[in-house]
């Protein structure tokens, strides 16, 4: 049995659940390391307090079963879309075919795709809502993304209920090229129409929303909601470093760094994060009789 388990760069252990949860930024065993910090942590600390630091507030990156679990009321009441799982129409290979990408991630991870959608219940108002899981294919977005996002919106709309939406994501998946770069149109027309329908949509970006998600569905909510000290970018810091050959500003393309340049209207604790969105949606409530 594992009594202590260190965490650092390049030598990571992730643990695995069965019930669909993706990986956590977490090291297995009873203690852990905060990365930030450095503090070593009893685990069951670290879950009681929302799978965040108590002494710095590092929210250490968890999967969709956990965000069920922590913003609605009896988690996951149905699920949309499940059994999508993605195609290989480019026949892709890279260092490794894409069908063995997508069995390996599932095998890791227990999911089908970067993204489960559903509804359930928020505070005891029926929602729709989405979540990304950045362990499976580091999040990225691909047509199973694209089709999940579009049917949860279609539910909401048929409804009359409110979508959340929970990024987290690395961008657009290369392995399927332009299909891919199709999910970012597709996804916004979604959104179009979801405005027509007067709907309210919550964007909560947590670390890391990156690449094609941000340029999307991730920054198009009527409310923009950040957890503190997510990455939230198009292109990394270190490819704009690169690019424009200067050095970036301390805290850049963070999330108190994106509010303050006036992308993100709120950032909340993960254990604020159900009440914030619960809140944001009563002001919001007219669009939704």
């Amino acid at each position: 049995m594992a009594w202590f388990t260190r965490s650092k760069q390049n030598i990571e252990a992730r643990t695995e659940q069965a019930d669909g949860a993706a990986s956590r930024e977490m090291p297995d065993g009873v203690w852990a390391k905060c990365s930030e910090c450095k503090e070593i942590l009893y685990k069951k600390v670290i879950e009681e307090n929302l799978y965040t630091c108590p002494h710095c507030n590092k929210h250490f990156r968890i999967g969709s079963s956990e965000y069920f679990h922590i913003l609605l009321d009896d988690g996951l009441e149905e699920e949309i879309a499940a059994e999508l799982r993605p195609a290989d129409p480019l026949d892709f290979v890279d260092s490794k075919p894409y069908p063995a990408r997508v069995a390996e991630a599932e095998r890791k991870t227990h999911l089908k795709e970067a993204m489960r959608v559903g509804v359930g219940h928020l505070n005891a108002r029926p929602v729709a809502i989405g979540v990304m899981d950045f362990a499976y294919v580091g999040g990225s977005m691909g047509a199973v993304v694209g089709e999940k996002f579009s049917r949860a919106i279609d539910r909401a709309i048929a409804g009359r209920l409110p979508y959340i939406m929970v990024s987290s994501s690395g961008g657009a998946r290369m392995q399927e090229a332009a299909i891919s770069l199709m999910q970012l149109a597709k996804t916004s027309a979604k959104l179009a129409q979801f405005a027509e329908a007067r709907l309210p949509y919550i964007s909560v970006l947590t670390d890391p929303t990156t690449g094609g998600v941000t340029a999307s569905f991730a920054m198009l909510g009527d409310v923009n909601i950040a957890e503190p000290k997510a990455l939230i970018a198009f292109a990394g810091p270190r490819i704009v470093e690169q690019t424009i050959r200067k050095k970036l500003p301390a805290g850049f393309q963070k999330s108190e760094f994106v509010q303050e340049h006036g992308f993100i209207d709120i950032i909340s604790h993960r254990k604020e994060l159900k009440a914030t969105i619960s809140n944001v949606l009563k002001h919001l409530e007219p669009g939704l009789r």
